[in-house]
């Protein structure tokens, strides 16, 4: 319902999107099946040359051309995700998180041009612009996620874009996103931002004025841990321009993983309320232990950017973290290692909770990350919140011994 009145509610939006009745009906029955199959295709057959020729010298999006163009099982997906922004003209689809940020990027900037990137962003975002974006003749400038309104005195002529992660996925600070697009806009620059934390259901990032909303699908919008997707959502001025770019780069998903994470999808509302209840119960427990000198997560007011979260956001989810009073490496491995509920490894957004050590220092520029001790990243799964903490306070028990 792009570019329509559409007063529905999100969650109804999570359960009615992308089930246009051409992918879910057959032709000449009545009713149809709930949610479009999985349509695996290479080569799209055409009934004769005209035909061939004619497909080929008009539109191909949402229109079977040719297997990379996609098929109605990631159409659907698609499709899905721009209804939950409203605003949004349409959504294309990548095989990662990090591949759609590369070309949401890659359909802004231009060599010559200078990109705001926060100080906060996911690494591999600081990687792009560090080891392609540089070599391209693109200037990065790495800026406080606190800044609010004060990037405008960041803008200069040059300056083409402005990227937001907010909260960050380390460290978690919430940026003053209609502060920042504000500015932006009076100077004519592209907005983008990494939503992977909040989803469009807790903050549609175009709503709020964004050009250009990043999703790392695998994690919240898949929600098992299971499939690879990235996925890029924009306005009218900056969707063909992604579009053309993610058809220039042969990006797409395979369809498989397109159904995984539609099915994913529909679910999503009732995992996000289950993990910011188990997330805000495991993170007001942590604040009252002594061996813990502060949590990380911007629904508690002593987050950095609460007041922002409090005015912008609809929810929190699962992740955030939080700084031991002291100790060292080990003494933090002390405590992970012996979990029995979180597992160690990279991601988030899954039903499992995980345990990661980060070390926020190593990526920062503009700002210096400072601690009273080694910090800990979380994500709360959907497990009893209180066998997590059962498991963190015994955690807890380990890092005391072994800090001595």
């Amino acid at each position: 319902m792009s570019g329509t009145e559409d007063d529905r509610k999100p969650l109804t939006r999570l359960a009615q999107a992308g089930r246009k009745a051409e992918w879910t009906g057959m032709p000449g029955q009545p009713g149809g099946i709930v949610s479009p199959p999985v349509w695996r295709a290479s080569t799209i057959l055409y009934d004769d040359v005209a035909h061939l020729r004619r497909a080929a010298g008009s539109s191909t999006h949402e229109r079977l051309f040719y297997g990379r163009k996609g098929t109605p099982t990631a159409w659907s997906l698609a499709d899905a995700l721009t209804e939950m922004e409203p605003g949004a003209e349409g959504t294309m689809l990548f095989p990662s998180g990090v591949a759609a940020l590369s070309c949401a990027l890659m359909a802004v900037l231009r060599p010559g041009d200078r990109l705001l990137m926060v100080d906060s962003a996911y690494d591999p975002t600081r990687a792009f612009c560090e080891q392609v974006l540089k070599p391209f003749g693109v200037e990065t400038v790495y800026y406080d996620p606190l800044i609010g309104a004060g990037i405008a005195d960041l803008l200069t002529e040059r300056t083409r874009a402005i990227f937001l992660e907010s909260p960050g996925s380390l460290t978690f600070e919430v940026q003053d996103v209609p502060a920042i697009v504000a500015a932006a806009k009076e100077r004519g620059v592209v907005t983008l931002i990494d939503n992977t934390w909040a989803t469009p259901l807790f903050f549609p990032a175009l709503g709020h004025g964004v050009d250009i909303s990043i999703l790392a699908c695998t994690k919240y919008i898949v929600g098992h841990s299971d499939v690879m997707i990235g996925s890029v959502t924009a306005n009218d001025a900056w969707f063909p321009k992604v579009r053309q770019m993610a058809y220039l780069f042969g990006q797409m998903t395979s369809p498989d993983d397109a159904w995984l994470a539609s099915r994913g999808l529909r679910t999503l509302g009732v995992r996000l309320r289950q993990h910011q209840e188990g997330a805000l119960a495991v993170a007001r427990w942590l604040k009252e232990q002594p061996d813990v000198a502060r949590v990380l997560h911007p629904a508690l007011p002593d987050c950095p950017g609460h007041a922002l979260w409090a005015r912008d956001f609809a929810g929190s989810s699962g992740l955030f973290g939080f700084v031991l009073k002291g100790g060292d490496e080990a003494a933090r491995a002390a405590l992970i290692d012996g979990l029995r509920h979180f597992g160690i490894g990279y991601s988030w957004g899954g039903f499992e909770s995980l345990a990661l050590p980060v070390d926020p220092a190593r990526y920062r520029s503009a700002t210096r990350w400072e601690a009273e001790g080694p910090l800990v990243r979380l994500h709360i799964g959907l497990e009893d919140p209180a066998d997590l903490i059962a498991d963190l306070d015994a955690g807890l028990a380990r890092f005391r011994a072994a800090r001595g």
